[in-house]
C-alpha cells in the first residue's frame, strides 16, 4: 500500500463534554467526514476529507464542533513552502493537473484596497443621499455622438438598445451545471426583483427561467452548449465569452458527474459526459472574424438586443478592448485575475491574467484617447467584494460591475473551494437533489436583494461624500481618487494621484 505524504490541512475539533451524538454533523456532510463509532457510541471525524464548508460547524446544535487550521508542519525552507511540497506530493500521487475553484487566493496586491476616495468640505459641499436625489440607475450600451432631427426639428430616436441597471451591479456568469437550479432561480428572481441583471454562463437557460427573460443575459461561448434560437431571443443581451479571468487563453471544462437531467438537455448534450469548451472560438481568428459572429447575433435578434464580449484581463487587453469597441459591440466585458469559477487548473489561476483594477483603468483611457470611449460601455469583474470597490470602479472608468463570488456569498457559500466536486453543502455548486434542496430560492432570493439593496444605500452615501449626485458624474473621474503604498508606474496606469497631492 502506498505511503500518503499528505497531512490535513484542517482538523475538525469536537469538544466531547458537549456532543450528544446527534449525528446531525454526520447527515449535512456531503463528504462523509463523520461518523458514529457504535462500540463507544462516540462520534469521530476523519479531517482528511473536510473540506472547511462548515456547515457541520453552523448546525450543530450544542456547538460542539469548530473547524481549525493544522499545526502540523514541515521542515521550514524559505524556497520550498508546505504548499509546493504539498502540491507535489498531489501531482506525483495522481499524475493529473491541479484543479482549483473560487479565484486566485495568493497575496498580490491589491489596488482596490489601496485606492482611497476623496470627499467634499466646504467650496464643493457633500450632498446628504437622505434628502436629496442620488441617481445610482446606469444604461449600458453603445451611445450616440449628435443629436439627429428629422425635418420638422423633431429629435429623432438614434439611440442603440440598452440595457438599463437600477443599480450599477449585475449578476456575472455561473452556468446551469455548475451551479444548481435553486442557486439560478435565486439569481433571476433576485435581478428582476432589483431591476438588474444575471447572466445564464454558457450552458444555456433551463426553460423554467425563460420569464425572467427582461433581466437575463445570455452567454454564447466556444462550445455553443445550449445555444439555439429561441435562447438568443429569451435574453435582453447576449454576451460572447471570448475569456474569463479565471482562466485565460483556455476554455471552459464541466465535470460529466454534474451533466444530469435537465442540465443534459438544457446543454443539448449527453448525460454523464464532461462539457469541455475550446479555447478558442473555431471562428474567431480576428477582429473581423468577431465582428462576424456579433453582427449574426444581431441579426439573428432583430437588432434588438446589445451584444457584449466578455474577455480576460491580459497585457495587451487595451489594444485588444479597442479592437472589440470597432467590431460592433455595445459593451465590453472585463474579467480580471481574480476572477472566481467553478473549477480552473490551479497553474493558470494562479500566474495568468493581471489585476482588473490595471486593465480597466489601461482600456478605459485607450478608448478616451482614440475618441470612442462613447462606443462601448464598461463592464468589469475579477473579485468586486464590496460597495466601495463598486464606486472605486466606476472611478476608474466602469460603467457596472458584475459580481459572481460576493453573490454566492450572499447565498450561503463558505469558499471551501470543492466546487468541481459536485458535493457543494450548501446546495450552490451541486446537480444532487439531496444536497440542492439545501438552497432555499425564496431565502437567496432574500439574501441577495438585501446584499445589493445596502449597497446601492452605501454607493448613495460615498457618493454624497464626494459632492456627486449621480454615477454618470462618477464614471472615469478619476480626481475622487487617491493612491497610497504604490509606485510613480502604478499610479500612472491607474491615473490617479498619491495621497497627499
Amino acid at each position: 500500500m502506498p505511503i500518503n505524504f499528505l497531512c490535513p490541512e484542517y482538523e475538525v475539533v469536537r469538544d466531547y463534554d458537549r456532543c450528544i451524538a446527534c449525528r446531525v454533523c454526520e447527515r449535512q456532510c456531503a463528504n462523509n467526514v463523520h461518523s458514529l463509532i457504535k462500540e463507544s457510541g462516540k462520534m469521530f471525524a476523519d479531517s482528511s476529507k473536510c473540506v472547511v464548508c462548515h456547515r457541520c460547524v453552523s448546525l450543530c446544535p450544542t456547538r460542539a464542533l469548530k473547524i481549525v487550521k493544522s499545526d502540523h508542519s514541515f521542515r521550514q525552507n524559505a524556497n520550498w513552502s508546505a504548499k509546493a511540497i504539498t502540491e507535489i506530493y498531489k501531482q506525483a500521487d495522481s499524475g493529473g493537473v491541479l484543479l482549483s475553484s473560487m479565484g486566485n487566493p495568493e497575496a498580490y496586491p491589491n489596488y482596490f484596497d489601496r485606492l482611497l476616495i476623496n470627499a467634499s468640505q466646504v467650496t464643493n459641499p457633500s450632498i446628504d443621499p437622505l434628502r436629496e436625489p442620488m441617481e445610482t440607475s446606469v444604461f449600458l450600451g453603445k451611445k450616440p455622438t449628435e443629436l439627429v432631427r428629422d425635418e420638422n426639428g423633431r429629435l429623432q430616436n438614434n439611440l442603440a438598445p440598452q440595457l438599463h441597471l437600477n443599480v450599477p451591479v449585475m449578476f456575472s456568469a455561473m452556468s446551469y451545471g455548475s451551479i444548481s437550479y435553486n442557486a439560478h432561480e435565486s439569481l433571476a428572481r433576485a435581478a428582476e426583483a432589483l431591476g438588474i441583471y444575471y447572466n445564464t454562463g454558457e450552458g444555456g437557460l433551463h426553460e423554467d427561467f425563460y420569464k425572467y427573460g427582461r433581466n437575463t443575459i445570455v452567454q454564447v461561448a466556444s462550445g455553443r452548449f445550449g445555444v439555439h434560437k429561441a435562447f438568443l431571443e429569451s435574453g435582453a443581451a447576449i454576451e460572447i465569452k471570448m475569456g474569463q479571468g479565471a482562466k485565460p487563453g483556455i476554455g471552459g471544462h464541466l465535470p460529466g458527474a454534474k451533466i444530469v437531467g435537465d442540465v443534459s438537455r438544457t446543454r443539448m448534450i449527453p448525460e454523464g459526459g464532461d462539457a469541455i469548451s475550446p479555447a478558442p472560438h473555431h471562428d474567431i481568428y480576428s477582429i473581423e472574424d468577431l465582428r462576424q459572429l456579433v453582427y449574426s447575433l444581431k441579426e439573428a435578434t432583430e437588432y434588438k438586443k446589445p451584444v457584449i464580449v466578455k474577455i480576460a484581463a491580459v497585457h495587451n487587453v487595451s489594444a485588444i478592448a479597442s479592437g472589440i469597441a470597432r467590431s460592433g459591440a455595445d459593451i465590453i466585458a472585463i474579467d480580471g485575475f481574480r476572477g472566481g469559477t467553478g473549477a480552473a487548473p490551479t497553474r493558470i489561476r494562479d500566474n495568468v491574467g493581471i489585476p482588473i483594477e490595471l486593465a480597466l483603468a489601461s482600456v478605459d483611457k485607450r478608448l478616451r484617447d482614440e475618441g470612442i470611449r462613447d462606443e462601448v460601455s464598461l463592464v468589469c469583474a475579477g473579485s468586486i467584494r464590496s460597495s466601495a470597490d463598486v464606486v472605486k470602479a466606476v472611478a476608474l472608468g466602469a460603467d457596472a460591475v458584475y459580481i459572481g463570488t460576493a453573490a454566492l456569498l450572499a447565498l450561503g457559500c463558505h469558499l471551501c473551494r470543492n466546487c468541481q466536486s459536485g458535493k457543494c453543502n450548501w446546495g450552490i455548486a451541486t446537480q444532487d437533489s439531496q444536497l440542492t434542496k439545501r438552497l432555499n430560492p425564496d431565502i437567496g432570493c432574500k439574501r441577495l436583494i438585501n446584499l445589493v439593496s445596502a449597497w446601492d444605500h452605501e454607493i448613495k452615501e460615498m457618493m454624497g461624500g464626494m459632492g456627486i449626485n449621480s454615477i454618470e458624474a462618477l464614471r472615469g473621474n478619476r480626481l475622487m481618487l487617491r493612491g497610497i503604498g504604490m509606485t510613480e508606474k502604478e499610479l500612472e496606469i491607474l491615473g490617479v494621484r498619491h495621497a497627499g497631492e
